[in-house]
């Protein structure tokens, strides 16, 4: 190659990656792929091979979950005994649990042999890849989906194991395992081979209380959570209160003018009676009375730098995510803006739809087309109205109001406008915010615990063990 040449490839090349791998290294993975020769991945292979790294297989027992057609959506029930875990519940370091859906005892019962039991670790291993999370005893009896596959552990804690697997050296080392194109999945002997950095005893009891202290600290949330509305139905009366139920009723053909409905479902007498209750405290209003912007975002315009973007997924009960999971959109002067203070309630989606939660967030953010931010004025506080809105009192108003069929939903920021409100006593509203403010914190202290589990096990894998104890001491 003359001089010009080389330096014309050089300038080719710069900004580029490049990884020199041996023919034999190529024979014995059995890949092919650049992508899985990147050089980040080989050396974080590199470290853990120094490092003295184990086969998963060598501490893991694995079952696969069974074939989707063996349980379908079909089959859920409302009896919340036995779960039945998709693979969208496996997130990072936790099982979500603000979706549940369940299965008929005879299901379970018939697919028993892939029961999980409180320890297992599930991994995602099909759709969002890599994710995996301990399975608590508040979990089981639970069945798993075929989007996962359950570890258990032998010769490893259950909880450290977790924390190596999200932490950036386990988790890249295990994405890189991917295979497929279009269907991307992890298959179970890849899945064995994974390197897993194995500390002393000790190292991983302190990595684990650690991570035990997240979940109290996750389950402390939710209970405050739950004060919050219990305090409210109490308040208002509607602890106790039932609505009517009769086997049929009439409306007027008035009642279907005014509200533009003709469909059954909006004229259930419940509904009335709920807002006819609320009405007889004298403290009701018009929700649109109380707010200075009701307002759906737009379709946002993706780049890789700008603001967070909160679609309907990120609005969870009473609260909004926001984490590495979120993409950035770019915007533009006058554009609608989340901001702290707002309510964020989803107008789209079976199970997601009329969810609400105040955005405690300092810094702004971008909502997409399914978000409505409702920005409430002085005297009607934000934390209480989002209480509010997902309480019975609310949703019961979004079952009331929703259009469309079919999954195909919709909640408009005009049927939100009509909702009644019950406006509390200042006192009331402060007592509620209090206490999801503690929910808040109380789940923030909840993330700072898991990544610290996460940091410690780099820290050992990248200092020393003695760092990483000294690391933790902190999150005593």
């Amino acid at each position: 190659m003359s001089p010009f040449d080389a330096a014309r490839y050089a300038r080719l090349l710069e900004g580029l990656e490049v990884a020199e791998v041996n023919l034999s290294a190529l024979e014995f993975t059995g890949r092919l792929d650049a992508e899985y020769y990147r050089p980040e991945h080989l050396r974080n292979e590199a470290i853990l091979t120094k490092r003295g790294g184990t086969p998963l297989s060598q501490v893991c027992d694995f079952l696969i979950g069974p074939f989707g057609s063996a349980f379908t959506v079909e089959n859920y029930c409302d009896d919340p005994t036995y779960r039945y875990i998709r693979g969208k519940d496996v997130k990072t370091m936790a099982i979500e649990e603000d979706d549940n859906v369940y299965m008929p005892k005879s299901d379970f019962e018939r697919l028993s042999r892939y029961a999980l039991k409180a320890g297992d670790v599930l991994v995602s291993v099909v759709g969002t890849l890599g994710n995996s999370a301990l399975v608590e005893p508040h979990h089981v009896p639970a069945i798993f989906s075929c989007k996962s596959t359950a570890l258990r552990t032998i010769g490893i804690d259950a909880r450290y194991l977790i924390a190596y697997l999200n932490c950036k050296y386990g988790r890249d080392l295990l994405i890189r395992k991917e295979r497929g194109a279009v269907q991307k999945g992890l298959n179970l002997d890849d899945l064995k081979s994974l390197q897993v950095f194995i500390p002393s005893p000790k190292l991983q009891d302190a990595i684990a209380k650690v991570h035990q202290s997240a979940g109290l600290e996750k389950r402390a949330s939710k209970s405050s959570l739950s004060k919050a509305e219990s305090k409210l139905m109490k308040v208002i009366g509607l602890e106790s209160w039932q609505a009517p139920e009769p086997l049929s009723y009439i409306r007027q053909s008035s009642d279907a003018f005014a509200s533009g409905r003709l469909d059954a479902q909006h004229f259930q007498p419940r509904f009335r009676a709920l807002t006819d209750f609320i009405a007889a405290t004298g403290q009701d209003a018009r929700l649109a009375d109380w707010l200075n912007e009701n307002q759906r975002g737009k379709q946002p315009d993706y780049v890789e730098d700008g603001l967070p973007v909160v679609n309907s997924k990120h609005v969870l009960r009473g609260e909004v995510r926001l984490d590495g999971n979120n993409r950035n959109a770019s915007f533009a002067d006058g554009d609608l803006l989340i901001h702290h203070g707002d309510v964020l309630m989803n107008g789209t989606g079976v199970g997601t739809i009329g969810r609400a939660a105040p955005y405690l967030h300092a810094n702004p953010a971008i909502p997409d087309n399914h978000v409505t931010i409702l920005r409430p004025k002085q005297g009607l506080d934000a934390v209480y109205l989002s209480v509010f809105l997902n309480s019975m009192a609310g949703q019961w108003q979004v079952e009331e109001r929703l259009r469309g069929s079919s999954g195909q939903i919709e909640l408009y920021p005009t049927d939100i406008a009509q909702f009644t409100v019950w406006i509390a006593p200042p006192s009331v509203q402060k007592e509620i915010r209090w206490s999801v403010e503690k929910s808040y914190e109380q789940k923030q202290r909840a993330t700072q615990l898991l990544d610290a589990a996460k940091r410690a096990v780099e820290i050992a894998i990248e200092d020393s063990e003695v760092a990483a104890l000294k690391y933790l001491e902190a999150f005593k």
